[in-house]
């Protein structure tokens, strides 16, 4: 059986090269040759397999695999796993890797990023351990940024800031320039987008980027053509301002200063893309309740992180449950309130959440303000008066005839309407209110709106039901 498995490997004819090229995922047949290799002691055949793909595909191909695989793959790469494959794993798979490399390989291996991606993973440990792994670090200077960068709030530009820059004098020239960034490639950064000109205090005056650099003759002086029009970025300034400021500005990086306006360090486009995509996941997530990681989490530890949020809607639902039971004996009496009462909660739920997507993403970017904010809660109102208006008609004609009793067509109609005013008018203002308090909204604003809907939808359909069918 196993002279067959190695025979199938080597005459198989698929070109992983070419599908690599066509198909954007790595190819689940990839994965099972890949473990099958590894399981047959295939040395060779694994690296030559694993040669082509990404640090990106690795880590996607690790997250794939069950817990036994993951294990194989990543004792198969051992110290040679690249620290970019470990920056794009999930922080519990990271700690699998600790369990199966030990904790001074994989601070071996993730001393090699960059001081802003080996806070990114510092961070996620537990604090009692996050001293041991300090101390653990090969280089002294390396772990002494770390330590500093810890100290700043979290999603702060002091946290996400890579302090790795390039840094001149105005009165360099071009030629002077280009000889200081050949003799210092050993260590500057990978990419470079701009050069800091600074002053005597390390305080920026300008920058310059490379484009202009190779298209300038050597004898020009740096601080004749270097951009004195540029954007800083105070220590303490939060991510999401960050990423607003270069969207609204168009930049590819600035320059991180302190409070006396010293440079510190720089962030550039590739850290806000990845601080987009964490908001949006962490904004997505806390809309219903989860976390991130719970995809790789263990059963228990997923069950306590949505436990709290499931006891609050239970809460809520008793709330809405009790309004049920003040009409109890008006249902009795007309079964059709009770089979009618879910359409109006249902449709304004449904409503209310549209106008709280809407809001929660406009608060985000920054499009509410004080200026526009009546008039977007105007139209927002609007909006549900004549989606209640349309969808008034719609159930009122549908109850009559199903029924067969007009008036109980009105008293859906007239409630639908209420409620889906209530709830985009809800919708905008439970966001801002809780944005104003300093609560973030994309937490807390769905189970007050669900509550709301549901409170009311309920109290105005049966309300009017018990004044106008009884």
């Amino acid at each position: 059986i196993m002279l067959n498995s190695i025979k199938k490997i080597f005459t198989q004819k698929t070109d992983y090269k070419k599908l690599k090229k066509e198909i954007s995922p790595v190819p689940s047949r990839f994965i099972k040759d890949l473990i099958d290799s590894i399981n047959l002691g295939l040395i060779d055949k694994t690296d030559n397999l694993l040669s082509d793909l990404s640090s990106g595909e690795i880590a996607n191909i690790i997250e794939q695999l069950d817990s036994d695989d993951r294990k194989k793959l990543i004792f198969f790469l051992g110290s040679k796993i690249e620290p970019e494959i470990i920056l794009e794993l999930d922080k519990d798979i990271r700690n699998e890797i600790v369990s199966i490399v030990g904790e001074h390989t994989f601070l071996d291996i993730v001393s090699k990023l960059d001081t802003d991606d080996l806070i990114f993973i510092l961070e996620d440990v537990e604090e009692d351990k996050r001293g041991q792994y300090l101390k653990l670090l090969p280089k002294k200077s390396q772990r002494e940024l770390v330590k500093k960068g810890l100290k700043f709030p979290e999603d702060t530009a002091g946290r996400i800031m890579s302090t790795n820059i390039v840094s001149i004098s105005g009165s360099w020239t071009i030629g002077k320039t280009l000889k200081y960034l050949r003799q210092k490639k050993e260590v500057l950064p990978d990419d470079i987008y701009e050069v800091y000109i600074l002053d005597n205090k390390r305080r920026p005056i300008g920058t310059l980027n490379l484009n202009i650099i190779v298209r300038s003759t050597s004898g020009t002086v740096v601080k004749d053509i270097m951009n004195k029009q540029f954007k800083t970025i105070p220590i303490d300034t939060d991510q999401e301002e960050i990423a607003l400021g270069f969207k609204q500005s168009n930049l590819i990086a600035a320059p991180v200063v302190d409070k006396s306006g010293k440079i510190v360090g720089k962030i550039t486009y590739q850290d806000v893309i990845d601080i987009i995509e964490e908001e949006a996941e962490e904004d997505l997530l806390r809309l219903s309740g989860v976390r991130s990681g719970d995809t790789y989490s263990a059963v228990l530890k997923t069950i306590r992180s949505r436990f709290s949020w499931l006891l609050i809607n239970l809460i809520t639902a008793i709330a809405a449950s009790f309004v049920i039971g003040i009409f109890e004996s008006s249902i009795k009496q007309l079964v059709a309130l009770a089979i009618l009462m879910p359409i109006v909660a249902s449709m304004g739920g449904n409503a209310g959440t549209q106008t709280l997507t809407v809001a929660v993403r406009s608060l985000a970017l920054r499009e509410i303000t004080r200026a526009n904010a009546l008039r977007i809660i105007g139209k927002e109102f609007a909006v549900g008066a004549i989606n209640g208006l349309i969808f008034a008609a719609i159930i009122g004609t549908i109850a009559s005839y199903w029924f067969q009793m007009p008036l109980l067509g009105f008293v859906i109609a007239a409630a639908m309407m209420i409620n889906l005013m209530i709830a985009c008018l809800s919708g905008i203002l439970i966001p801002l209110i809780l944005d104003k308090t300093g609560i973030d909204p994309a937490i807390a604003s769905t189970v007050v709106l669900t509550t709301i809907t549901d409170i009311f939808g309920f109290f105005t359909f049966l309300g009017l039901g018990s004044i106008y069918l009884l």
